[in-house]
């Protein structure tokens, strides 16, 4: 057995958290999981129409394009006009991933070297910070504003001669707010200034509610050359485990990106492509269906959190399907989140997983469930914390 003597850069890396509150929930069956984030519906059945299609052509079965198959990058390439207002020119392409946390590695590895800094806002999506970390680059947390809206005076002080990205997600992980253009064109100025690159998560673009509109930054004029969006249909057309996501970079990028992933990935699964091409041919108006749905959901959760404000404050959240409450107690919020699941049967994520350190924060996600199931599990959560709290 080989002995490590030295620390090896996956030391410094955190755990997902999501393994681990599952393996809680396996230890105390009939669990309702407010935890993780992903949508209750099936992909649309275009999807599995184009399956056939796939296994009609034996060459399917070798090695495709490291960046995507034509059909799926123009059937992207019309979404992004429709949808996001983004034009696919001479100074941008599309990458297809393996989902879009490939998409923020490959955009990480492309264009950092070790010891270069990263900007990201806390409470941060977990992957992101973890995969800066994995690239010997040093995440640089800045704080939002007590609404989790994004703080640009805290961005500016943070930028270093060191600084190769600013990253923002918008709608929203783990917070559930959607960032208002006006700050999103800062940022992207921002970016443009110092000559670095802002990396802008959209996976959950679709998931916005009380008339509150998602922003694409790559289609803000002159933002092509700076701006590297990641999408996903993991959340809008119910594809998690298909594993397909996509990226729109500057084409100086498309080099380091294909060495990337063609040594990472070599492509994106073919078979997922043609899954992937059947949802987008559907269009947004499936997603849209289900968002309305998830809309109503969203409300009664929150109807239910309303009546807890004494013991936790609920931001507000027009976005994604999350909610992030700043509970009042001393306890160690891991250990609440075990007593929620073994007492009271209903699983959350810790907030230390997204750099909440200070303070028990808990996230709560509501689009993964039915809306009797989504009662149930927000009734038990409020009377867990009720208790709890109240001893």
């Amino acid at each position: 057995m080989i002995k490590n003597h030295d620390a090896t850069r996956m030391q410094s890396v955190q755990s997902p958290i999501i393994p681990v509150v599952g393996e809680l929930i396996r230890q105390n069956p009939g669990t309702i999981s407010l935890g993780q984030g992903v949508v209750y519906y099936n992909p649309p059945q275009e999807s599995f129409d184009k399956i056939p299609e796939f296994f009609a052509n034996p060459d399917n079965h070798k090695y495709k394009a490291v960046e995507g198959i034509p059909q799926l990058q123009d059937a992207i390439a019309a979404k992004l006009k429709i949808d996001n207002d983004i034009e696919i020119n001479s100074k941008n392409c599309i990458v297809v991933t393996a989902g879009s946390n490939m998409g923020f590695t490959n955009a990480i590895l492309a264009i950092t070297s070790a010891g270069d800094e990263v900007i990201i806002q806390s409470p941060y999506y977990f992957n992101h910070e973890m995969a800066a970390i994995m690239a010997n680059c040093r995440p640089v947390i800045v704080e939002t504003d007590a609404n989790y809206q994004l703080n640009i005076h805290a961005i500016k002080k943070a930028i270093t001669d060191k600084t190769r990205a600013i990253v923002t997600i918008s709608p929203n992980n783990p917070t559930g707010v959607v960032y208002s253009v006006e700050a999103l064109r800062e940022v992207n100025e921002i970016c443009r200034q110092h000559n670095i690159y802002h990396i802008s998560d959209e996976a959950y673009e679709y998931f916005t509610y009380n008339g509150v509109k998602h922003c694409s930054p790559a289609a803000f004029p002159n933002s092509s050359e700076h701006t590297i969006s990641l999408f996903s249909l993991s959340k809008a057309y119910g594809f998690a485990s298909w594993r397909i996501g996509y990226m729109v970079i500057p084409e100086h990028l498309l080099v380091s990106v294909r060495k990337i992933q063609d040594t990472i990935l070599i492509c994106p699964p073919v078979i997922s492509q043609y899954a992937a091409l059947g949802a987008l041919q559907v269009g947004r108006g499936y997603c849209d269906n289900y968002v309305r749905a998830i809309a109503s959901v969203r409300q009664l959760v929150l109807d239910e959190l309303n009546t807890i404000q004494n013991l936790c404050t609920i931001s507000p959240a027009a976005g994604a399907f999350y909610f992030f409450l700043k509970v009042d107690t001393e306890l160690d919020t891991m250990k609440l989140v075990e007593q929620l699941i073994r007492e009271y049967h209903v699983a959350v994520l810790p907030g230390t997983t997204f750099g909440m350190d200070s303070g028990c924060y808990l996230r709560v996600a509501y689009g993964a469930l039915e809306k009797a199931t989504a009662t149930a599990g927000i009734r038990r959560l409020v009377k867990g914390l009720k208790t709890i709290l109240n001893k």
